[in-house]
């Protein structure tokens, strides 16, 4: 690394520091008294929200560039010192009697099943640690791996990764919020959360590799996920142990789809070495209840960007809810400003468990009690998000559900019923799919208090919902919002499953009884795992780093390449320019009508013309590898015409245009 790179990587650590900071200091000042365990995830949680919203706020009012990026650095820094200092030490100590969410016995002893504040900490730590240092190694073979030269990658990556590189990387070079689609030509809004990217564009303004810039926010954005999501279930469920158990049975919980693989050695094998065959996610026999951490939080930034910031919403819910910490609704509000660009799942997500929650609020108020003091909170929350929301969305990511193609729909059964015929029965497709939790789900339901019956209502409407209505143009991304059903589900069976085993008198027995649930519901995701860990895969070779060096170098930010419609373009995806038409794949699933830049594409590698390379404002052809040999059959007509721009291992490039053809010809042997 040079010394630039090494300077820009400094100055982004710092930046994103400060950000923290602000955050852990909010999550302080939101729960004083609150323990490390708390505050640090909550805290995280508070951070990347502010480094989505300051950016990006700034970068759409003034450019997204490095002025807006320093102001709102130094907005940041300005609210930690206000929180710092509105917070005396006496308060930051002081532990609120209304905060019954982290009440423990003070004594060290166990009491009716609870821990000492340290102890639930050192609980928690106990399953975040091992499968944030899981995640993170994945994350490293996974991102722009280096190996001999190349850049590798892992199964659940190969796809996704370059379209998020493309969005991070164009951000940053073109400058402009809301951003402009990068893989189709004009100025086509991205329809697309693009603040789960801006948060990593933002350091490419530093100068750091884009490598380091991608992974920067996903780290405190793991700690947030994985931390929250055991302090939500600790404070439904009121204990550590069942929280332990919430925690595995959501990120290790599986289905049955591992009995398909148990007929022979083969079968077995063929989870390690065939391409998505996983007991979590195969299609062939219907298998599509992914892993959320091998095949959501890793590949997907805006899942694990907005489950960052909705975990802690969802925290901060049941207790201004369900523990009538009215006191916490400016703090809510506050950390799920920017969620509807980050996630716009998510978003709905939270806005169907606020509803549910507030007709509990209104149901279970004192009759004693005025009416005013219930909706006056729920009344703030709603207009400060709505205020915000509605101009965040309208013009971006709903504006292109309403108007994409295929896209906002009305659709029965999710993915078991692609085109109206179910595939499995109903209840026996989410049986085989989601596996113990699901068979346990009623129970479970009838088990819990009335208050986790409520919250997990929530979840219940979320499901109603993405069963009938679809968002986007592929079915299965309804599982975006099926997920955060899917967690309120596990906190309740996992309540009952404890108090189930707690029944069992002879402890060796109540040991085998919940290792038998536990190898029930999480061997297919161990499984999953494995072969996510052994998986590698070649993206892009030493010839398309060093092509995509060059353009990223030399061309204008807004130059147009007409390059192959693989979804690995190195033009796109490594150096951020935009190109005529990518891959149908992504443009597809985004709702985006692509058939002009298409055929446009076709044309000008098989039967090239000057005309519609100035009709589409071409500046750049590309030939290499990717081309097939009918496609790039017509590299001699350019060769004749234009001048050779850049020639490298990962292949060669024609200036058209008439700005880029005046520019410096190079060669890179």
């Amino acid at each position: 690394m040079d010394l630039g790179l090494m300077i820009g990587a400094a100055a982004s650590v710092c930046y994103l520091a400060v950000f923290l900071a602000a955050g852990l200091l909010a999550a302080r000042r939101a729960l004083p008294g609150a323990s490390a365990g708390v505050v640090i995830p909550l805290g995280c949680g508070f951070g990347v929200s502010l480094l989505a919203a300051l950016p990006g706020a700034l970068g759409w009012a003034l450019g997204f560039r490095l002025p807006a990026a320093a102001l709102a650095g130094a907005l940041a820094a300005g609210i930690g010192v206000l929180l710092w200092r509105g917070a005396p030490a006496a308060l930051l100590r002081a532990r609120p009697a209304a905060s019954r969410a982290d009440m423990e016995p003070a004594p060290t002893r166990k009491i009716h099943g609870k821990l000492p504040r340290d102890a639930a900490d050192h609980a928690l730590w106990a399953c975040v640690l091992p499968l944030l240092a899981v995640t993170i190694y994945l994350l490293h073979t996974h991102i722009l791996h280096l190996v001999d030269g190349g850049y590798h990658t892992g199964q659940s990556c190969y796809g996704d990764l370059a379209l998020h590189l493309a969005y991070i990387k164009s951000i940053a070079v073109r400058g402009v919020l809301p951003p402009v689609e990068p893989m189709l030509a004009g100025d086509l809004p991205m329809g697309y959360p693009f603040l789960c990217e801006s948060v990593s564009s933002v350091f490419l303004l530093f100068g750091a590799p884009l490598r380091l810039a991608y992974l920067l926010p996903l780290l405190p954005g793991l700690v947030a996920v994985y931390g929250m999501a055991w302090q939500l279930a600790r404070a439904v469920l009121g204990g550590a142990g069942k929280a332990c158990l919430a925690f595995w049975l959501f990120f290790m919980g599986s289905g049955f789809g591992f009995a398909y693989f148990l007929g022979s050695a083969s079968d077995f094998a063929s989870i390690f070495t065939g391409y998505y065959t996983t007991p979590t996610n195969h299609t062939d026999k219907n298998i599509l209840w992914v892993n959320p951490v091998v095949d959501l939080l890793v590949p997907q930034r805006a899942t694990l960007l907005g489950w960052c910031v909705l975990f802690p919403a969802l925290y901060l819910l049941w207790r201004f809810a369900m523990q009538s910490e009215r006191r916490l609704w400016p703090w809510l509000a506050a950390l799920v400003l920017p969620l509807p660009l980050l996630q716009t799942h998510s978003a709905l997500a939270l806005v169907l468990c606020c509803l549910v929650c507030g007709v509990y609020t209104l149901a279970a108020r004192p009759k004693e009690k005025p009416l005013r003091d219930v909706i006056v909170p729920w009344a703030g929350l709603a207009l400060i998000c709505g205020g915000i929301w509605l101009p965040e969305t309208l013009g971006t990511v709903v504006g292109h559900a309403v108007t994409g193609e295929n896209m906002l729909r009305l659709h029965f059964n999710w993915s078991n019923n692609p085109d109206g015929t179910l595939t499995d029965n109903y209840f026996w497709f989410y049986i085989k799919n989601i596996g113990l939790v699901f068979l346990l789900l009623l129970p479970a339901f009838v088990h819990a208090r009335p208050k986790q019956r409520w919250f997990y209502g929530g979840g219940l409407a979320i499901w109603a919902l993405a069963e009938c209505v679809v968002f986007q143009t592929n079915l299965y991304d309804n599982n975006k919002l099926l997920y955060i059903w899917h967690l309120l589900g596990c906190i309740l069976v996992a309540n009952l499953l404890v108090d189930l085993a707690a029944a069992i008198r002879a402890l060796p027995w109540r040991a085998v009884a919940m290792s038998g649930c536990c190898f029930l519901a999480m061997f297919g995701s161990v499984l999953t795992f494995g072969r996510e860990l052994l998986s590698d895969y070649g993206q892009w070779s030493a010839g398309d780093i060093a092509l995509a060096a060059y353009v990223d170098e030399n061309a204008a930010p807004d130059a147009l390449f007409v390059t192959s419609d693989s979804h690995l373009a190195p033009v796109c995806s490594l150096a951020g320019r935009q190109i005529l038409c990518g891959s149908a794949t992504f443009l597809y699933f985004h709702g985006l009508d692509y058939s002009n830049q298409y055929n446009a594409l076709v044309a000008l590698y098989t039967n090239p013309d000057e005309a519609t390379l100035a009709a589409w404002g071409v500046d750049y052809v590309v030939f290499d590898a990717s081309l097939s040999a009918e496609w790039a059959a017509s590299e001699t007509w350019y060769a004749a015409r234009y001048p050779l721009w850049y020639e490298g291992d990962g292949g060669r490039i024609y200036a058209v245009s008439g700005e880029s053809a005046a520019g410096e010809n190079s060669t890179n042997e």
